[in-house]
């Protein structure tokens, strides 16, 4: 699994800088950018609850939801031979190749709840 920080449904991605000595992240998944940063992980993690807390906050004031929006569809580049092998499994299966697609995303994500 990547590194992420998980917070009430909020993800966290995290990333360090050598330059600046710091771990640094970002809310992932909203419409806004919502940065944190910490010299160490207790500190980052800190952060990242204050940067989740802050950002519910200011969504409610504002009326917006804090989630980013999905509409249900979306454009996937694939290479021309992993189209094709996706278009005859599809059709094996007697499904439509947006079916076989679907039912690989709910597989890859089905820890997620």
């Amino acid at each position: 699994m990547k590194d992420v920080l998980r917070y009430k449904d909020f993800l966290g991605s995290v990333r360090f800088s050598a330059a600046d000595e710091c771990f640094y992240g970002k809310i992932e998944g909203v419409e806004d950018l919502v940065t944190f940063e910490g010299r160490d992980v207790g500190e980052l993690k800190r952060s990242f609850r204050e940067a989740v807390a802050d950002y519910i906050r200011l969504c409610r004031k504002a009326g917006k939801t804090p989630q980013k929006t999905c509409r249900g569809s979306f454009n996937v580049r694939l290479t021309e031979e992993l189209h094709q092998k996706a278009v005859r499994k599809s059709a094996l299966l007697g499904i439509s190749l947006n079916k076989l697609i679907q039912r690989a995303v709910e597989k890859e994500t089905r820890d997620l709840g």
